[in-house]
């Protein structure tokens, strides 16, 4: 979708103009969720004239912008040729697993002790929906309360601070559900695992609560790591290793 057709989206949800904020912070903030949202995936190029035009603002709060997605790591700036959204290399990628798991079996270790009868329905309540939407081959739904489930559980720890770094985690691996899919192998053995992971927390087990999650995250992270470049392209994993651009 070009990039004017989102801009003339977002206009219509939020009718306060661009202007009315802090310029390159509402730039930012637009473009960092188009691209965690992968409505500009990696390879895209983003010039600075374009986007200056299309979202009615200078080229000064565009090039701030910029530099700030840069030192996320989201996009990467090329002297006289714009910048292009980045994909994750396989390292990154692998890097960006180890952190979720360490925050997410922190966030079981806080979440066991407080989590409610009323709390552990409510996660039952997802994976039920899970399984209803593996079988209607709803990928987009199977993932978006996949990611609700895991963000449920650290919000039970009750750790603002943790919430906060596992959700910017999240949302860059995000990007690359399709890959953690064929990564993990199927929807129905991620299902069999969250209820594994849920029954233990239910029965107040934390130890087994952390084992259990800590290997559900580790499926994806230990084929990825022994994957051959051959294998990574048969995943359609090829485009983390390489960018392909697009112009818009």
């Amino acid at each position: 979708m070009p990039l004017e057709t989102h801009v003339k989206a977002e206009r219509a949800r939020n009718p306060v103009p661009l202007e009315n904020r802090t310029l390159w912070e509402r730039v930012h903030e637009y473009l960092r969720d188009e691209i965690l949202s992968d409505n500009l995936p990696p390879g895209t190029e983003l010039q600075e004239v374009a986007l200056a035009a299309s979202l009615g603002v200078s080229r000064g709060p565009i090039r701030e912008a910029l530099g700030r997605l840069s030192g996320e790591g989201l996009v990467t700036i090329r002297p006289r040729n714009g910048a292009v959204v980045r994909s994750l290399t396989r390292q990154e990628f692998i890097e960006a697993y180890q952190v979720r798991e360490a925050l997410e079996t922190f966030a079981m270790q806080l979440a066991v002790p407080r989590m409610t009868a009323e709390d552990a329905g409510r996660l039952r309540a997802m994976i039920d929906r899970m399984v209803e939407q593996a079988d209607a081959k709803d990928i987009q739904g199977f993932f978006n309360t996949n990611t609700a489930f895991h963000e449920a559980l650290v919000e039970l720890s009750g750790n603002r601070r943790l919430r906060v770094l596992h959700h910017q985690v999240a949302r860059q691996l995000g990007r690359y559900r399709m890959r953690s899919l064929a990564l993990r192998g199927d929807m129905q053995r991620s299902i069999a695992e969250h209820r594994e992971i849920l029954d233990a927390a239910e029965r107040g087990d934390t130890k087994r609560a952390i084992q259990l999650l800590s290997e559900h995250i580790q499926i994806p992270l230990r084929r990825l790591e022994s994957a051959s470049n051959k294998e990574l392209i048969e995943l359609g994993l090829d485009e983390l290793e390489r960018n392909k651009e697009t112009k818009i």
